[in-house]
């Protein structure tokens, strides 16, 4: 996979990332005064990272070739493209004398910051498009 396809379809789940921490930061606000709710969180970058650490520690290990199934396999790659976002629920705070830990000013600020990241990440796409745009008109 090249550079530019690797890159477009990182931001491309970064964005879909983006959208679901917004409807999570959102149901959280619409449920700041229900008793006994408990905030959700989206965790994605944790295991993007371990996906990216486990290729460069393949890339950098020598070969173990397994003939039998149920071999020991230590290069445990793990393909970027399989992980996905999770949803982490925090059962372990209270904020409020209900039980509900919804702080509405910080998922107020939750949102800015995922409406800042999301038009940040189009325009990192935009830019990567017109880089290609850029090198096929040199070619003509």
């Amino acid at each position: 996979m090249n550079s530019f396809t690797r890159s477009v379809d990182l931001i491309q789940r970064a964005l879909d990332v983006n959208t679901l921490r917004y409807s999570v930061a959102a149901n959280n606000m619409a449920n700041a005064d229900v008793p006994n709710f408990k905030r959700t969180s989206v965790n994605f970058e944790s295991q993007l990272k371990k996906a990216f650490e486990s290729e460069e520690k393949a890339r950098n290990a020598f070969e173990l070739k397994t003939t039998e199934p149920y071999h020991i396999k230590i290069n445990n790659v793990i393909d970027y493209k399989t992980v996905e976002p999770q949803r982490v629920v925090d059962y372990a705070s209270t904020e409020k004398a209900n039980g509900n830990n919804v702080n509405v000013e910080n998922e107020a600020m939750d949102i800015v910051k995922i409406q800042m990241q999301y038009k940040m990440l189009t325009m990192l796409e935009s830019f990567e498009f017109s880089q290609v745009k850029t090198a096929m008109s040199a070619i003509r």
